[in-house]
């Protein structure tokens, strides 16, 4: 598999990256779990955002499910409106959102975990605010409370054809939940709160796991205080559910060593339930952005396409690492938070007395660019669960036409250079002779330069064949299509001299490991060009 230096074009940053190793998916358990997060997507698709896959639209969880995810997770608000009826945004996700949302993912196919927060807004180790109705109760009431509430939660979802198939009681309960009562300064009472929601849960549906999430993935330390306490307790679960972002939680080092240890220790299956990564470092609403260049310092990944897929690598082969096979998935968090849908409106602000500006700090840790387009990052969900599997005559290509991109960037494709110096020679054009649509790709400078404009991509082995139309000038040292890093070897057109749209293609190409990469090199001399358009790579056998 190639292994070498590679150059990001990108028109707005313009800085050089450097491609990372990849390998195939760590084999897994058949229920592992690749799972995204949504709750905002309701929201966001209500704004007007709109979301594609290789340029043609679709719905963005139908992308999601067809590209491999497995799973949905669904936060829900007990009642995410002021008492004048505003609502507090960031997904607003009441019974109603969850389980209209719920019945889509059910309708691919899907599993659906579902995260009670317990709360009326976000909850987290900082803040676990009482639900406006549960704020005068006693500890007695308040349990009575949580046990009548999972229970008619789950028995509504069941009855819309939505039951959840995970129930998350509490939402990052490090610090205990429905504070001051749930404090962890007293398990006696927080046990009980567990207890009481466990209990509702099972009585309103049967079959469903229950998972209890903490944040601080890396600490085992704190992992390990918090359920010996569960444990002497008494209380029952499924799941230890983790956060892991690897600028808040540690290494992956650590995270292995915390799953590793407290799947042993307590007989439990773990899941990383939230996770996410940036795939740029440009800010899509404008209004800043949580992740910033020092967070990839600290963690190690690059802030490209190429280092959020890195990261997910690594992060799935640790889960899959688990002994016992006690590793149980992972859940990518707010995967198409895109567009400028805000996490908290006035009212919700107000609520949890945090005037932090209404914005979309997420749009660059997400699934899908700003303009909603699918990152390849996607398609590493179907090399794990075996989903998004393309039939025969089906392109696995993304945006094979170059219909999709920002300026000189196409969307999907990747540029290598000799020199960062010859980046300029390789761009997608909007004007001139196109095959198909609007759009193409060009080599061209007036000086020398050695470009590569290429894919690489997951697939399923199989035989396929490689095709695209061609315009070409002439002149260059070596001008050809390639195909290689499939585990056979390299397989290459030359690139005919041609004044009109002249289709090329490498037929037979064999996938032996499931993955391979394609592309078109240009070794010229100062003039030479070359177009290139309607690209696909599709499955024969």
């Amino acid at each position: 598999m190639r292994r070498m230096i590679a150059v990001a074009l990108t028109a707005a940053l313009g800085f050089v990256a450097f491609a990372t190793a990849s390998s195939p998916a760590q084999a897994v358990r058949d229920d592992f779990y690749m799972g995204v997060d949504v709750g905002t997507l309701a929201e966001v698709e209500a704004s007007g955002e709109r979301f594609y896959d290789g340029g043609v639209q679709g719905d963005a969880l139908e992308i999601m499910a067809d590209s491999g995810a497995n799973l949905v997770r669904l936060r829900l608000w007990n009642n995410p409106y002021s008492t004048s009826g505003q609502p507090y945004g960031g997904g607003t996700n009441d019974l109603a959102k969850t389980i209209a949302l719920a019945q889509r993912a059910k309708a691919l196919g899907m599993d659906v975990l579902l995260d009670l927060h317990y709360s009326d807004f976000w909850a987290d180790p900082g803040k676990q605010i009482k639900p406006k109705a549960w704020a005068n109760m006693s500890y007695s009431q308040l349990t009575t409370a949580v046990r009548t509430y999972s229970r008619d939660v789950v028995a509504q979802m069941t009855a819309a054809g939505a039951k959840p198939d995970i129930v998350q009681v509490g939402n990052e309960i490090t610090n205990g939940m429905l504070q001051p009562t749930g404090s962890t300064s007293n398990w006696s009472q927080l046990s009980g709160l567990l207890k009481a929601g466990i209990a509702g849960v099972h009585e309103g549906g049967t079959g469903i796991e229950i998972a209890l999430h903490l944040d601080r993935g890396g600490n085992n330390a704190a992992y390990r205080t918090w359920f010996d306490n569960a444990r002497n307790q008494g209380v029952q679960y499924d799941i230890i559910a983790m956060s892991y972002y690897p600028y808040w939680h540690g290494t992956m080092n650590q995270l292995r060593t915390n799953m590793n240890d407290v799947a042993s220790r307590y007989g439990k299956d773990v899941m990383v339930v939230e996770t996410a990564y940036a795939w740029t470092l440009a800010d899509g609403d404008g209004r800043g952005n949580i992740f910033t260049s020092s967070h990839a310092n600290e963690s190690g990944y690059p802030a490209t396409v190429a280092g959020q897929t890195q990261f997910l690598r690594d992060l799935q082969d640790a889960i899959a690492d688990v002994p016992n096979d006690r590793g149980r998935g992972l859940v990518w968090w707010e995967a198409a938070w895109t567009g400028d849908t805000t996490w908290a409106k006035p009212a919700g602000m107000s609520y949890i007395n945090d005037q932090a500006g209404e914005s979309n700090s997420w749009d660059n840790q997400t699934l899908f660019d700003h303009n909603g387009n699918k990152l390849s990052t996607l398609d590493f969900f179907g090399e794990v669960t075996g989903g998004g599997d393309p039939g025969t005559g089906e392109n696995v290509l993304a945006n094979g036409g170059f219909e999709s991109g920002s300026g000189r960037t196409a969307t999907g494709w990747s540029v290598w250079a000799s020199s960062s110096t010859n980046l300029d020679a390789a761009f997608r054009e909007t004007r001139g002779s196109f095959h198909q649509g609007g759009a193409k790709f060009t080599h061209w400078k007036a000086s020398a330069y050695t470009v590569s404009t290429y894919q690489s991509l997951s697939v399923p082995n199989g035989t396929y064949t490689l095709t695209a139309w061609i315009m070409n000038g002439g002149g260059q040292n070596a001008a050809r299509m390639y195909a290689k890093g499939y585990g056979g070897s390299e397989r290459q057109a030359n690139l005919p001299v041609a004044s009109a749209w002249t289709q090329v293609s490498l037929t037979g190409v064999q996938v032996t490991n499931g993955q391979i990469e394609i592309g078109f090199y240009s070794n010229a001399n100062p003039g030479n060009w070359i177009n290139f358009d309607s690209v696909s790579l599709t499955r024969t056998v």
